[in-house]
């Protein structure tokens, strides 16, 4: 039971205001095994809205249509589904009886520019809205009406039109209590179970050579990879005939993906890096502090985001100068003159230093080129060197560095620096080389 998400509106089209409605509904028509083909954006505008619809309707058993059913003269969503079915708009009583009862309850008149939300096409139902004034509308366009907008395909089924005020405290309750429950007549069980597996570190190219036959898109659960934020994701989705098939499929794809990847994957769904890392650091009751230059503090920013993270961050330092490095963290002038400040001996220097003056079982140092500017031919933007220092009483105590090469503008630099701080000091309480 294939669906399209249409969302109109002048706002989102244009990029002013994030389209959450689409994420929302997609996530709930997947709870109940409904393939989501298509997400369609539509400005404010009659004709665009009819083509969107006549578009749509022959690709899908449920086209659900949010936005554009509000009082104004740019809301035309109500005058494209009459004109798509070729029928007048007419007054449905019992919605005009219930917004004029709204607008009583406020204490003022309804303004007659409000009516128009009462008016639905003539074949079709209205939807009750009584959170807002807008009704909903229900139309159907039978297979015969659909060739006649795709000849070329012989759709044998009917395209249900649901369409929803935009505004999410009306839209939300109007699908889960009326356009819903009919989806799960047609759905029978079925459902879609998926999760986010994430990992940083290899690039894209590398996971999926990793996955292998696992992303093969005719597979069942399908894995697929994303990027955000310098993390490489994997998508799994698990579609099924019951919820205990679904979860048992996604269980095993996970473990194979487990046995593909091993440690480069580090959380799952919305955990964070910090999370987990912190998470380690508790379970083992150690502590961690920080030595930060080109980052500015994002790396201990990282670590505090966490509520509770005092159990586990000590302290930490942003010595952005030459000064501040020997000033606070006791860095010798000559190792800096000798070998400049983004260099491993410097970063050996502020994290060995930084974790003892902090009294903490490891410091992270980080000190690097973020640029724009500032790059030489021996040390080009993006050059940052990384430090990790364990106290003598942790498990395989050491002091190791590491150079990184990182591409990117000047946020995406500091933003995969950090991370890559904290992923050395993953590996290391894995008591594992990191494998890149």
């Amino acid at each position: 039971m294939p669906a399209i998400i249409l969302s109109i509106g002048d706002e989102l089209a244009l990029g002013q205001v994030v389209d959450t409605n689409s994420v929302w509904l997609s996530a709930q028509l997947a709870a109940i095994g409904c393939e989501v083909r298509y997400h369609m954006t539509v400005a404010d505008s009659q004709k665009d809205i009819e083509f969107a619809i006549r578009t749509a309707a022959p690709l899908c058993d449920f086209l659900i249509i949010t936005g554009g059913l509000g009082p104004t003269q740019d809301d035309l969503t109500r005058q494209a589904i009459a004109a798509v079915l070729d029928q007048p708009l007419e007054m449905h009583e019992p919605s005009l009886t219930r917004m004029t009862a709204y607008f009583t309850r406020l204490g003022r008149p309804m303004p007659p520019s409000n009516t128009i939300q009462a008016m639905i096409p003539r074949t079709a139902h209205a939807i009750d809205n009584p959170n807002g004034t807008a009704a909903g509308i229900r139309a159907t366009l039978s297979p015969e009406f659909l060739r006649a907008f795709a000849p070329s395909r012989l759709r044998e089924s009917p395209c249900t039109i649901f369409a929803m005020p935009g505004v999410p405290k009306e839209m939300k309750p109007m699908f889960t209590n009326h356009v819903l429950p009919e989806l799960k007549q047609h759905a029978g069980g079925a459902v879609i179970l998926s999760t986010i597996l994430h990992t940083f570190g290899a690039g894209e190219s590398t996971i999926g050579e990793k996955l292998g036959p696992l992303m093969d898109r005719t597979r069942n659960p399908s894995v697929g990879t994303t990027v955000s934020n310098s993390y490489v994701s994997l998508r799994i989705n698990a579609r099924a005939k019951s919820p205990e098939i679904a979860q048992r499929e996604l269980d095993e794809t996970i473990a194979a993906c487990g046995l593909a990847l091993g440690d480069l994957i580090w959380g799952r769904d919305d955990e964070s890096l910090a999370q987990v890392v912190g998470r380690m650091l508790i379970e083992k009751n150690q502590t961690v502090a920080t030595a930060e230059s080109c980052t500015g503090g994002l790396l201990a920013k990282m670590f505090t985001d966490i509520p509770g993270s005092s159990a586990y961050f000590k302290q930490g330092w942003v010595t952005y100068t030459n000064e501040s490095k020997h000033n606070l963290l006791n860095v010798p002038t000559d190792l800096i003159e000798k070998h400049g400040a983004v260099s491993e001996c410097v970063v050996e220097s502020m994290a060995s230093n930084a974790q003892q003056i902090a009294d903490s079982n490891y410091a992270l140092s980080i000190s690097g080129v973020a640029g724009p500017a500032g790059g030489t031919p021996e040390k080009p933007v993006g050059t940052v060197c990384i430090g990790l220092s364990s106290a003598p009483s942790t498990p395989h105590s050491a002091l190791i560095s590491r150079t990184f090469r990182f591409t990117g503008d000047r946020e995406t630099i500091r933003d995969r620096s950090a991370k890559m701080a904290m992923t050395m000091l993953r590996y290391h309480l894995l008591e594992k080389q990191m494998p890149f």
